[in-house]
């Protein structure tokens, strides 16, 4: 299929064939009839994509703190290329359509194949010719409302939000700065509701555009006649209500806003204007300045959006979807009319062009739609399929020739898959990237131009059913690990499975039982540390072991952004049962052996863990995982104590051995090495000569078992028994 995309680095913008997405639980695939260009907030980022990377970086400073602070925990290399990669990466364009119901997913029935729905969404309802959209960002379209006009769909609630927000009521009036697409809407809304409406923009056409649709008056900001009007509707009081519907970086609209606001009066933004408040004049009215955020209650909200938790209606009568299906009724009745304000209709292949005649200023338009081609002889949806299953005998151990290639599939292609593996894997001799897989089609559009696999999809079953794949990589999110892990075993192939396995002891006990199912054991976890070329010189510094030992590692682990998937701790697990393994595995690899007993202790709501782990030999780790430490210290430092000996390692950047003689490591200038690298060459020489997998079965077992106890431990209050241990 095709999606229109944008290069943030390049500012390059193109039509490009991607992966049909498939069709997810708890939501419908939908082919596009119209899709909207936003001419405020796409031709903003349309832009921003052009600038200088300076210009990039003092267009968003949240970004670059961001950066900085990436430096800090990973260094300059590896930020540098985590950000390059980010980039030089086709991001998708677009957030308002109305199309065809062409696929239910589980989970969904309220729509039915066929249905015409508007959909929303800046990573659902995207330029493209099939997009997935889960339950509450699309509402079925009324019986008669042309799919031109329910393409309005997301940009109609946006603008309907921002009226709730301003609390409107039948004879007031308001001020509206900013007469673009939104502003528009704004007027008409307020019209229906029975509110006078004075409209500001410097444009002529668009102020008469507004005077049309329903405002009272309008005028250009430094024009006297838009005071006079506002002082005739209210008396000389002022507006009960001012939008702020503008963008750009003057200061005029809140300056304004100010002077024709009566006293105690309600400022609304919903653009992206510059917000400089002056003091006294908002002071001395006691102006109530409000935000309206996006479409309404549930945005940014990843079980609202994503998991299709509705908020109650008796609590929250408002939502996203709600408000999206409130505007369709009301252009369907009449009550808007949205016709006025389109400037221009482009075919889906002009896309391009389009972009192009916008930002030149050559195609001056309020609100521009994209048509998409008739659906004769088009690309059907990945139906879904169960894998060949290989059942009843090992998988083969095979040994091939130095310069046959050894076929990998990646499950995933997110932020850790493409800074941290696929990296290496492309540099690598003797390694062909056959297929990435993805739940979304620019993701693997993405990794297949920059890394160059062969083929990139949206079918997992069919890369498990392909003979010619050697081994799967699973990369994805944390609560799919073990059952796509499973699935693979169970197809044959060689699985590499980023941490964690299983979030759960049910999940890891399925994994061992497609591996008794099938015979196939050859499995390996990325627990990269014991990898790392710093720890392994420092271990052989300190030389064999005969006495018990003593080793502290403390993960200053810092806290989450707000809106992270890492704190979907119903779906994903607790944070510690995502990455706790990775300290565990460093323990146990120093110390020799796998853990006998766990006993955990939690303060600051289970966030910051103390973590004693018990070993054969008497030896005992203890892995202080805490968020409230200051980013300024290193995110891992560890100590090991036996026979008289200290080793010390500081955040993968030196290491030193304290004993008879002093063993110190030079400080280089260079990316904390973590091991990735080292482990994806073990992992693929074993894969090529079928020998053993580069960590036991056993230990990965033994240390994801230690991992889920934690939590048994903190429920119990007390210390585990690890059942098998040895």
């Amino acid at each position: 299929m095709k999606q229109v995309v944008q290069n943030y680095k390049s500012g390059e913008l193109a039509v490009l064939d991607v992966p049909v997405p498939g069709c997810k639980p708890g939501g419908v695939l939908v082919r596009t009839s119209y899709s909207l260009i936003s001419t405020g907030t796409e031709l903003m980022k349309v832009s921003e994509a052009g600038m200088s990377m300076l210009g990039k970086a003092r267009s968003r400073p949240d970004q670059v703190a961001k950066v900085m602070q990436s430096v800090a925990t990973n260094g300059l290399p590896a930020t540098y290329q985590k950000v390059m990669g980010k980039l030089d990466s086709y991001t998708p364009l677009g957030y308002s359509l109305c199309g065809v119901v062409e696929q239910v997913g589980p989970g969904i029935d309220d729509v039915k194949v066929g249905d015409v729905v508007a959909c929303a969404g800046n990573e659902h309802a995207l330029h493209a010719e099939l997009n997935w959209v889960p339950k509450n960002l699309y509402a079925r379209v009324p019986e008669g409302l042309a799919p031109q006009h329910a393409a309005f769909g997301t940009v109609g609630s946006i603008a309907m939000q921002g009226v709730r927000r301003g609390e409107p009521q039948l004879g007031e009036v308001a001020l509206v700065i900013g007469l673009g697409l939104i502003g528009q809407l704004v007027v008409q809304l307020l019209a229906a509701a029975g509110v006078r409406v004075v409209g500001v923009d410097p444009d002529p056409a668009r102020c008469e555009l507004a005077e049309r649709l329903g405002a009272a008056a309008c005028g250009d900001p430094d024009s006297s006649a838009v005071e006079a009007a506002v002082a005739e509707l209210t008396d000389g009081h002022g507006v009960d209500q001012v939008y702020l519907a503008a963008g750009g970086g003057s200061n005029q609209p809140v300056e304004l806003a100010a002077r024709l606001c009566r006293d105690r009066g309600r400022v609304v933004d919903i653009g992206k204007c510059r917000l400089d408040l002056p003091w006294n004049a908002y002071y001395e009215k006691e102006l109530d300045v409000r935000f309206s955020r996006s479409y309404g209650p549930g945005r940014y909200d990843p079980e609202y959006e994503l998991e299709g938790r509705d908020y109650p209606i008796g609590y929250v009568r408002w939502t996203e979807r709600r408000n999206l299906a409130c505007f369709l009724d009301l252009v369907s009745r009449g009550s808007v009319d949205v016709e006025p304000l389109v400037s221009h209709v482009a075919d889906f292949d002009d896309a391009v062009e389009t972009y192009g005649r916008l930002k030149d200023g050559e195609l001056k338009a309020v609100a521009v739609l994209f048509r998409y081609p008739e659906d004769e002889g088009r690309e059907q949806a990945p139906a879904v399929t169960l894998p060949a299953v290989r059942r009843g005998g090992p998988a083969p151990a095979t040994t091939r020739s130095s310069r046959t290639p050894v076929r990998l599939a990646f499950v995933g292609a997110g932020n850790y898959a493409t800074s941290m593996l696929l990296p290496h894997l492309a540099r690598r001799e003797g390694v062909a990237l056959s297929t990435v897989v993805t739940t979304t089609a620019l993701s693997a559009a993405n990794a297949q131009r920059k890394f160059g696999f062969a083929d990139a999809t949206t079918d997992l079953d069919a890369v498990l059913g392909d003979p010619s794949v050697d081994a799967v990589f699973v990369v994805t999110r944390h609560s799919s690990h073990a059952e796509l892990t499973r699935k693979a075993l169970l197809a044959g192939k060689t699985v590499f499975v980023e941490k964690p396995l299983a979030l759960t002891e049910d999940e890891l006990a399925g994994v061992l039982a497609a591996v008794e199912e099938s015979g196939n054991d050859r499995v390996q976890v990325g627990f990269n540390r014991r990898f790392a070329p710093l720890l392994q010189e420092a271990k052989a510094q300190f030389g064999v072991r005969t006495g018990p030992a003593h080793l502290r590692y403390l993960v200053n682990a810092g806290r989450l952004q707000h809106g992270s998937w890492y704190l979907r701790q119903g779906t994903e697990g607790s944070r510690f049962a995502g990455e706790g393994g990775h300290f565990i595995d460093t323990a146990s690899w120093l110390l020799g052996a796998d853990p006998v007993s766990v006993y955990a202790v939690a303060s600051s709501g289970q966030d910051d863990l103390q973590v004693v782990l018990g070993y054969p030999d008497g030896s005992t780790a203890t892995v202080g995982y805490v968020t409230t430490g200051p980013s300024s210290f290193p995110k891992e430092t560890l100590d090991l104590v036996a026979d008289g000996k200290v080793l010390r390692l500081d955040d993968f950047v030196r290491a030193s051995v304290y004993g008879s003689r002093r063993w110190v490591s030079s400080r280089l200038p260079q990316a904390r090495n973590k091991g990735q690298n080292a482990e994806l060459a073990a992992f693929v020489k074993a894969v090529r000569t079928g020998g053993p997998m580069p960590v036991p079965l056993e230990s990965l077992v033994a240390t994801t078992a230690a991992t889920l106890a934690v939590r048994d431990s903190l429920a119990s209050g007390t210390p585990v028994a690890l059942a098998g241990a040895r």
